[in-house]
């Protein structure tokens, strides 16, 4: 599927500005002289957000030759001041620009694509301001902290024909695509049940109210959450926080949920009633569930259940009229081993086949295809999480309509599919 590349960069860097706050965005070159169809024919690429998973992406990005890393961006200065330096240590020059604000990055005018690996809270705001400003976007998982913000990112993406790689790597692994094709072509027969199991855990180390490190912007990292002292949590710990994700559950979910519905035909789907229950933290500043359990009835009548790993192992498991198939990081197991051995003949489903995620995202900023993980499979798998989340926060079960992505006849539910930003960000 090709998107609609008509449409230029230069008439889009207007409409990036209507999610900041009155900040100029500097002019520059724009794409069409140094971008993808200069004569080195790179793709020039930005980073946003270059901590630790930023830095891996980023390194991953610096390794393939059709890339040219030009900027980077970080609320923290040690972060930006470090991807900067591996950047320019790669080129051998100190051409490499670095940023505090998303805003300025994504204004340059330069780039063809940008990388995001931010905490889940500040994932919409800079998707959106990239596909206005006409870039394609990796953009790591979980998609979206909200079902609002991600149908918002997917609306952007989409309207402004853009291509987007969500950062579920897992699709990219041979063992995965390998089991959801035996699943997909009835290796185990009928589907009446599945489980995944995801990550146990939540922060234990209780921080104290501290000076800002110097060098980090804590206003600008809280961004749309609300504005709360600083506790040491900017760089780790804000993953057992709800202003900012939903701990293990949704930081896994874009994995293993994303399996589990790959090797159902789910990508643009989802469950249609929800209900369980999680453990939550009664004091503290450390508030996703430590511990949680909730199932999925899909249309069909499967139920999926999604655990953390002291309760379910960890991984997708499909289980069939004729056995059953999990796989894992750790491989690819079935109820026979003559399961695992069958062959995928030329007329049966043969689903998407990456080698390498980054190199498709790059292979399709030049195509124009669709890649392996594109912005609305990354939605769909981390709505599981979130309806999972909101069902064992209200303590109800959820009817869920997954075409028009509502909740039917519960408004204290529904209003926990977006979130309030704090002034002056706004979706």
């Amino acid at each position: 599927m090709k998107r609609d590349t008509s449409l230029t960069r230069r008439h889009f860097l207007k409409g990036a500005a209507s999610i900041t706050t009155g900040l100029a965005l500097p002019t520059f070159v724009p794409a069409t002289v140094f971008g993808a169809r200069a004569p080195s024919n790179r793709i020039v690429m930005g980073a946003i957000g270059v901590g630790s998973q930023g830095t891996g992406d980023m390194r991953g990005f610096l390794s393939k030759s059709g890339v040219q890393m030009v900027a980077v961006c970080d609320v923290d200065q040690g972060h930006r001041d470090r991807a900067k330096g591996l950047v320019d240590e790669k080129y051998g020059n100190s051409a490499c620009r670095s940023y505090l604000d998303f805003r300025e990055l994504i204004g340059r005018g330069d780039l063809d694509a940008v990388q995001l690996a931010l905490p889940d809270h500040w994932h919409a705001l800079p998707a959106i301001a990239a596909a206005k400003a006409g870039l394609d976007i990796h953009g790591q998982k979980p998609f979206a902290r909200s079902i609002r913000e991600g149908r918002a990112m997917c609306d952007a993406v989409h309207r402004y024909g853009r291509v987007w790689q969500t950062g579920s790597q897992q699709r990219s692994d041979r063992k995965f695509r390998r089991a959801c094709e035996l699943v997909r072509n009835g290796r185990i027969g009928k589907i009446f049940k599945i489980e995944v199991g995801l990550p146990t855990g939540g922060g234990t180390d209780v921080k104290a109210v501290t000076r800002v490190p110097e060098g980090l912007d804590w206003d600008l990292w809280l961004g749309p959450a609300p504005r709360v002292p600083y506790r040491g949590i900017s760089h780790w710990d804000w993953r057992w926080i709800m202003d900012y994700s939903g701990g293990q559950l949704t930081d896994w979910a874009g994995h293993h949920i994303d399996i589990a519905h790959w090797g159902m035909g789910w990508d643009r789907s989802g469950p249609v009633a929800i209900e369980g229950q999680g453990n939550y933290p009664s004091d503290g500043i450390y508030n996703v569930p430590t511990e949680y359990k909730f199932h999925c009835t899909y249309a069909n009548g499967v139920v999926m259940t999604v655990a953390n790993n002291r309760r379910l192992t960890q991984g997708a498991k499909w289980y069939g009229e004729g056995g059953w198939i999990h796989v894992s990081r750790g491989g690819l197991n079935a109820s026979n081993e003559k399961i695992l051995k069958e062959e995928i003949g030329p007329e049966e489903i043969r689903l998407y086949r990456s080698q390498d995620h980054k190199q498709n995202f790059l292979d399709c900023v030049k195509s124009r295809e669709l890649t392996i993980c594109p912005a609305e499979v990354g939605l769909r798998s981390i709505s599981v999480a979130l309806l999972g989340e909101i069902a064992m926060l209200t303590g109800r079960k959820i009817k869920w309509d997954p075409d028009r992505e509502e909740i039917s006849n519960d408004p204290e539910a529904s209003a926990l599919l977006g979130r309030s930003y704090r002034e002056p960000w706004t979706l």
